[in-house]
């Protein structure tokens, strides 16, 4: 009996020794997209070049259907449970009759309130201004006065929230290198600068929301107006956490933009991103991580 009851032990614990030394214990990734104004086939392709790359992550993409009328929704189902964090890189603000089928929001819905991790990535939070749960899940989006708060931050690092109606919809200026500003202490910045250079950046302006259970974690300046605006945030939704941010633009005709190449950048895609599935970071700071007057950026022969 105590042989049989070693043999089952054996059986159970073996195989969990050799995935962890085999490196097979890697957080799990769904990218979903499909429909977007902006370049998502290639931003699909750099993302997940940049997380797999960094030995962390083992990275799925569903892709949705990209036309509303598209008899393919019925058979699109992804099923977000089975992965560690779900990153969102579509949004439907060139077409708003472009909608998940309601029992995908629902699953989305359950799945971060149960726990799971979410990535907003740059355009994504452009989109379904329609789904409040959604609204509730990114804090803040690209959205009209009617539709939201917006928030400032205050040269005393002061949160200012613009009521509801007040100021102007979400927009942003030209790219331009933007010091990112920490403003609170996070597993995901931890040991940044307090300052950093990010190149030719778009800075949200005005993103409006619920700003419910809302952690600004950085901002950045606006050079025409002055004004701080927020750069990357966390939500806490039910049990899940969401990270929202603004950099990671990839347009029309890029391929691996110097906003991607920056150091900075894909550091903190990497940590964000392990954050959300394990609620820490081990990912090491690199030493060429950007200084506030220095932008630091991946060599361009590892062209994604």
């Amino acid at each position: 009996m105590i042989r049989i009851l070693k043999y089952i032990i054996l059986l159970i614990f073996i195989p969990q020794i050799i995935c962890a030394c085999t490196g097979n214990n890697k957080n799990t990734v769904l990218i979903v997209d499909g429909f977007s104004n902006h370049n998502w086939k290639q931003t699909t392709q750099v993302v997940t070049s940049i997380l797999e790359e960094s030995g962390l992550f083992h990275v799925s993409v569903s892709t949705s259907p990209s036309e509303p009328d598209d008899g393919g929704w019925s058979l699109w189902n992804p099923d977000f449970k089975a992965y560690d964090v779900v990153l969102l890189n579509c949004n439907n603000i060139h077409n708003k009759e472009i909608r998940w089928p309601e029992d995908v929001e629902k699953k989305l819905e359950k799945y971060v309130a149960e726990g799971g991790g979410l990535y907003i990535l740059h355009s994504a939070n452009n989109a379904f201004a329609h789904w409040p749960e959604y609204n509730k899940m990114i804090g803040l989006g690209w959205r009209s006065p009617e539709q939201g708060v917006a928030l400032q931050v205050e040269d005393d690092g002061e949160i200012k929230r613009i009521p509801v109606g007040q100021g102007k919809s979400t927009y942003h200026g030209p790219r331009h290198d933007a010091v990112i500003q920490i403003l609170n202490n996070h597993p995901i910045n931890k040991n940044y600068p307090k300052a950093w250079l990010t190149p030719d950046m778009e800075l949200y302006k005005f993103a409006r929301g619920p700003a419910e259970n809302l952690t600004v974690l950085s901002y950045s300046t606006d050079p025409e107006t002055n004004i701080n605006w927020p750069v990357d945030w966390v939500v806490a939704y039910g049990k899940g956490r969401v990270y929202n941010s603004s950099m990671g633009h990839l347009w029309k005709g890029d391929t691996y933009p110097v906003g991607y190449r920056c150091n900075g950048f894909q550091t903190t895609l990497i940590r964000a991103t392990e954050w959300l599935a394990t609620g820490k970071t081990s990912y090491k700071v690199p030493t060429d991580f950007p200084t506030q007057n220095k932008v630091s950026l991946v060599a361009e022969e590892t062209e994604k």
